[in-house]
């Protein structure tokens, strides 16, 4: 999720609005932030001192960013309306549609539509999202539905969609149409996202079966910092995929079926992770008395032009074995951040993953094999719900 500051605290602290839930060097960003509002201040207080602008030409004027206005499609900016501090705005983005009991719903996450379990039903929900319409409501397009309570291994939330608000086939933007049939991630699957800060961007997946620690915030850019332990989730090992304001983004397999895959809510600068569709509809048919719930598009799961790494399936499982003895004492070591089972650089044989808190002053000792089968050690950042 994305933060903005709210344009009422002043003109000089709004050039450095825009910012992720990422908070490492924050004394860094502070002292950034603190300059930038000077200087501004300066230009304000100074109008003589300021250079003319020049009159834009039609060519030097830039096009609207479609994945931050107003965007029937899916894929875009949006969010709860009040998912906002006295200091802050957030919103994320409104992924994909979906139907059940013939009613049409926008699924995203939990931290998106439902402000981290503190909505209640009939919340509005609006595209573009808050961030992206000066801290003020765009258009109203849905109303917060149901949650699944983060904790429960997922974070996702669906919000009824009001009649003409989206695009009643479920369009993706820079996607297009998507399968109802979704499809099990697998190391090496080849996959892509729509979302309100990156756009239409493409990966691979670099690991499942993962165990993750995330890092929430209790409201928008203030309170309590928590943390949410997830297991059998899907890893994107990419700096390019995603980044804050994603969240709720679809992840579908990067062919022309587009198949559901996972659902993006955290990441770092380095990785994106996302729950497993599979249990993202699961989860949401027991809890939200929601039954029958199904992704709105074609019947297509063939996978022509997929790609997909293929292992041999009793390595594959050997690997599996071994990264369940080992998984809690790899994750109870203080600076590993994630362990799944993923395969080596060169995709030459499965791995366990071990993703380690490259901001921690300690280094995890971790071997370079157990049981035979090689130890993969990625660097990366801590994970947020972004």
């Amino acid at each position: 999720m994305r933060r903005e500051l709210r344009p009422e605290i002043g003109l000089a602290f709004t050039t450095a609005s825009v910012k992720s839930r990422n908070y490492s060097k924050p004394l860094m960003k502070t002292k950034i932030y603190l300059i930038v509002s000077i200087v501004t201040l300066a230009a304000v207080c100074s109008p003589a001192a300021r250079p003319p602008r020049p009159t834009p030409t039609p060519s030097a004027t830039p096009s609207p960013n479609r994945y931050q206005t107003r965007n029937s499609r899916f894929g875009v900016s949006g969010g709860n309306v009040n998912d906002a501090t006295n200091s802050f705005c957030c919103s994320g983005t409104l992924g994909s549609l979906v139907v059940a009991g013939g009613i049409n719903y926008i699924l995203s996450n939990n931290h998106v539509l439902a402000r981290q379990d503190q909505a209640v039903a009939g919340e509005d929900v609006s595209q573009p999202g808050l961030i992206d319409n000066g801290c003020r409501p765009a258009t109203i397009v849905a109303d917060y539905t149901a949650a699944v309570p983060l904790g429960n291994n997922v974070d996702c939330a669906v919000a009824q969609l009001r009649s003409g608000g989206m695009d009643g086939t479920g369009n993706i933007e820079g996607i297009g149409t998507i399968s109802s049939v979704v499809k099990s991630p697998s190391v090496g699957l080849a996959v892509e996202k729509s979302g309100r800060t990156t756009g239409t961007t493409m990966g691979m997946i670099g690991s499942i079966n993962t165990s993750v620690n995330v890092q929430y915030q209790i409201r928008c850019g203030s309170g309590q910092k928590y943390t949410v332990s997830y297991t059998n989730q899907v890893v994107i090992n990419s700096s390019t995929f995603s980044a804050g304001g994603d969240s709720g983004s679809l992840i579908v397999t990067n062919n022309t079926c587009h198949q559901p895959v996972a659902l993006l809510f955290a990441g770092s600068s380095s990785d994106t992770i996302g729950n497993p569709i599979g249990d993202v509809l699961t989860q949401l048919g027991a809890r939200s008395g929601l039954s029958g719930i199904t992704f709105v598009g074609g019947n297509c799961s063939a996978q022509p032009g997929g790609q997909e790494l293929q292992l041999p399936q009793q390595t594959v499982d050997q690997a599996s074995r071994i990264l369940e003895r080992n998984r809690h004492d790899l994750m109870s070591r203080p600076e590993v951040l994630g362990v799944g089972l993923g395969a080596l650089e060169d995709n030459s044989q499965p791995a366990v993953v071990v993703y380690v808190d490259k901001t921690s002053p300690a280094k995890p000792q971790l071997p370079d094999q157990v049981d035979n089968v090689p130890v993969r050690i990625i660097m990366t950042d801590p994970f947020i719900a972004y």
